[in-house]
Parts: C-alpha cells; sequence; structure tokens
C-alpha cells in the first residue's frame, strides 16, 4: 500500500525537453512562413517536416497531459496533509487541554480520594489517546519509507487470544462495557508472524470499529479459517457505515470521509492506512464492506496460510 515518495526529476527532464522543442517549432515554422520557402517540389522535404512537427506535438502534448496529471495529485496531496495538519492539532491539543484540566483539579485540597482516583484514570486515558496517536504517525512515517516491520522478529502466535487482549484493551480505553465488544474463536488460528505489526492491526481495527460505532457500541470480532487454512479476522460493528464509493479510498493516507459524522469524531486518517500497509506487509489482505451510510461496517482481514513452529 505504501507509496514511494514521488521524484521531481521526470517532470524537470520532460520540461526541459517539451519546451525547447516548442519553442524550435515555432520558430521554424515562422521562418517557413517568413521565408516563403516552397516545398512543394520537394515531396522528401515535406513529408519529413510533416512527420517531425506532428511527432514533436503529440510528444508535447503527451508531456501536457502528464504535468496536469502530476499537478493533480500533488494538489490532491496537499490538500490530504492539510487535513491531516488540522487532524493533529486537534488530536494533540484536545488532549492535553483535558490533562492540564485534570492536573489543575488535583490542586484541590477539598477532592476525595475517589474523585482523584477518577481525575488520575481521566489522565491515564488522555496518556493512552497521544500514545496511539504518535504510534500510529511514526508507523506510518516508517511506511512511507519502505520500513514497515523492520528489526521485528517472528513469533508463534494465538490470533484468537491476540484478538481477545486487543478487544480488552480497546474497550477499557473507551470506557466502555467489554461486553459490547465479543470475541468469537469459530476456529483457532496459530501462526508464526510479526506479533507487534498484528498488534498494532487489531487494536486500530476494533478502535475505529467503538470509536465510529452510534450511541449504543456493539463490536463482534470473529476468528475463522477458509478452506485453504488461511486465518480470517472479521471486525464488524453496526455504526455509521461508509458510503460505496468511499470504501476502496479508506486506506489511503491522510484520507477521511467528509462528513459530518467522521468530522465529529476524532482521527487523522492515518489508522486504516497503518493497517492496510502491515496486512500487506504480513502477506494478507484487508477488504472493507458495508451496505451504506448508517449501516455499520465491516473490515475482513486475510492472514497468510497458518504455519507454527
Amino acid at each position: 500500500m505504501a507509496r514511494p515518495p514521488r521524484s521531481t526529476s521526470t517532470p524537470i527532464i520532460l520540461a526541459s525537453v517539451a519546451v525547447p522543442l516548442a519553442i524550435a517549432i515555432l520558430v521554424g515554422w515562422i521562418l517557413l512562413i517568413a521565408l516563403n520557402i516552397e516545398l512543394s517540389q520537394h515531396v522528401a522535404g515535406r513529408t519529413w517536416l510533416l512527420v517531425t512537427g506532428v511527432v514533436s506535438l503529440v510528444f508535447i502534448m503527451v508531456v501536457l497531459v502528464l504535468f496536469s496529471v502530476f499537478l493533480v495529485r500533488e494538489i490532491m496531496e496537499v490538500r490530504r496533509q492539510n487535513s491531516f495538519i488540522d487532524s493533529v492539532t486537534h488530536e494533540l491539543k484536545s488532549p492535553l487541554a483535558s490533562l492540564k484540566l485534570c492536573a489543575e483539579t488535583l490542586a484541590r485540597d477539598e477532592l476525595s480520594i475517589a474523585q482523584r482516583e477518577e481525575l488520575r484514570q481521566m489522565m491515564l486515558g488522555d496518556v493512552e489517546r497521544l500514545s496511539v496517536f504518535i504510534d500510529d504517525v511514526l508507523e506510518a512515517s516508517r511506511i512511507a519509507h519502505g520500513l514497515a516491520g523492520a528489526g521485528q522478529t517472528a513469533d508463534e502466535v494465538d490470533v484468537g487470544e491476540l484478538v481477545s487482549r486487543c478487544a480488552a484493551s480497546v474497550a477499557k480505553r473507551h470506557n466502555v462495557d467489554p461486553a459490547s465488544v465479543v470475541v468469537d474463536v469459530a476456529a483457532p488460528v496459530r501462526l508464526v508472524t510479526d506479533v507487534l505489526s498484528l498488534e498494532i492491526v487489531f487494536k486500530n481495527l476494533l478502535d475505529n470499529a467503538v470509536k465510529y460505532s452510534g450511541d449504543v457500541v456493539r463490536v463482534v470480532a470473529k476468528v475463522d479459517r477458509d478452506t485453504d487454512g488461511r486465518g480470517i479476522v472479521t471486525v464488524r460493528d453496526e455504526g455509521i457505515g461508509i458510503a460505496r464509493r468511499h470504501l476502496r479510498r479508506v486506506f489511503e493516507r491522510f484520507y477521511r470521509v467528509q462528513n459530518e459524522p467522521v468530522r465529529a469524531r476524532h482521527g487523522s486518517g492515518l489508522g486504516l492506512f497503518v493497517v492496510a500497509s502491515l496486512v500487506e506487509h504480513l502477506g494478507g489482505k484487508i477488504v472493507a464492506q458495508s451496505d451504506g451510510e448508517g449501516f455499520g461496517t465491516m473490515m475482513r482481514v486475510t492472514l497468510p496460510r497458518s504455519e507454527t513452529r
């Protein structure tokens, strides 16, 4: 999923060739007209001039089209980055403001032990939110530079147990009833893989499922195997859903669906980009499915064939 940074050398080289070529064609035609050179007697010369002009014009038009495509992509990238910056500002300011308020409140002498514990838990929640966000930013940067999973070792893991641990962690962080995040292990799946990357994948998917749920959170994560022995993990929620035209784009870096339910929830547009890139790095595949806005979302992760030591 990660794309290498685009180089500007190609458009610069094309421009350095196309511009002099366009000038040469214009100057040549102007001279032909000004000097009134008669080529009707010279078929070979006329043909050569015609072919050269046509080829040159086609080349220039191709360069212009490539430039247009390049500029549109760069404009879209800049817009996504600006949106990301706005999201980063919100992601950093909100928990920091909360931490500051909690710290100031803790200084009051009249607080009971229970109240102090509640404030402490709120601060821990804000710190965890900041930690997850920073981890996503760092992982996205590693992926963009082709360093996904670099230095990680492969270990044997029980996928069902890992999903259960992630579900418990996400439910605690969002302060929701653990029973609202159900893990159904239909078939045991064990494989040797990069456990840390797989944990990031499941935590992000479960976090999104809880975050984009409605007033009542109900998330079901199912672990199963297909007929070829590959692990299948699906995370389904009953939340705001995704319009079908956005299903593929949600895995793009910085991309967030532009509607009010999404804007009302904190996010950077990096989570699913990180998930898709890590799943690809692990040799798997991820697909987003939804019947549309208001009908919930299901993320289906296909892992490589189960292999154990």
